[in-house]
């Protein structure tokens, strides 16, 4: 897939480690310009942003909450004075409140809602317009297994991620004859900060570990790399089957 993007410009949010960082990495490798969204690991993002650089490819680091409307908006005038209109959205920002049912509050199921699903619509009703005047535009949204199934982190993220599914459906329908696609990725368990400390987790999946970022960030590159395949949610996980 080498410089096949060349040209691009993508914008990751929540791509300063992990999973995001991960599909930053693939898309600098494949000949797109990268804007490394953030909220606070800064440090992070320009050392990801100069690990980039060296190996010839283009990245920035433009730091904003993508759940405020204004800060997004920011955000993306930004990204297109420093690299040009965005082709490419990765909606990976999210945060994991691990709650029971009998702990979980108001406040929590709040931020999970605001900071997981809002910042979805936001971000992409920001490069619409400048996606639809060039007829070419992938939207990427990283979901979760818990969309659909248990999850271990609770309720709230079910919704928020379920709530991400949604969005991806609609927007693909209505997108469709732009030339712009939306898809997402639903990892189950992958070995990321979200999941350290957890390890009694793999005795849930089949192929016995972890999934990688890596891994994940591949079946992303998948969504970008195909004009024929929108609405749909690739499952990463490893075996464990959803009721």
């Amino acid at each position: 897939m080498a410089d096949n993007l060349k040209g691009r410009v993508a914008l990751v949010t929540g791509g300063s480690r992990g999973i995001g960082a991960a599909v930053c990495r693939a898309l600098a490798e494949a000949g797109a310009a990268v804007a490394i969204n953030c909220r606070e690991q800064i440090g992070q993002a320009e050392q990801l942003a100069g690990e980039i650089g060296k190996q010839g490819g283009r990245a920035i680091v433009v730091a904003a909450d993508v759940s405020q409307h204004e800060a997004v908006a920011h955000m993306v005038e930004r990204v297109t004075t420093g690299l040009g209109p965005i082709d490419i959205l990765v909606n990976n920002a999210g945060i994991a409140i691990t709650r029971g049912i009998d702990d979980l509050n108001e406040d929590d199921f709040d931020r999970t809602i605001l900071v997981n699903l809002k910042s979805v619509f936001v971000c992409t009703q920001a490069v619409l317009p400048s996606m639809r005047q060039r007829k070419w535009g992938r939207i990427v949204n990283i979901s979760s297994g818990a969309a659909r199934g248990a999850g271990s982190i609770g309720p709230h993220y079910n919704a928020s991620k379920a709530g991400m599914e949604g969005l991806t459906r609609g927007y693909a329908a209505r997108l469709v004859k732009d030339g712009i696609t939306v898809n997402a990725v639903a990892p189950s368990l992958i070995a990321t900060d979200m999941m350290s400390g957890q390890p009694q987790l793999i005795s849930r999946i089949p192929l016995g570990r972890f999934g990688t970022a890596d891994e994940v960030a591949k079946a992303a590159m998948l969504l970008v790399d195909n004009a024929y395949m929108t609405g749909q949610t690739i499952a990463l996980s490893g075996g464990m089957a959803f009721n």
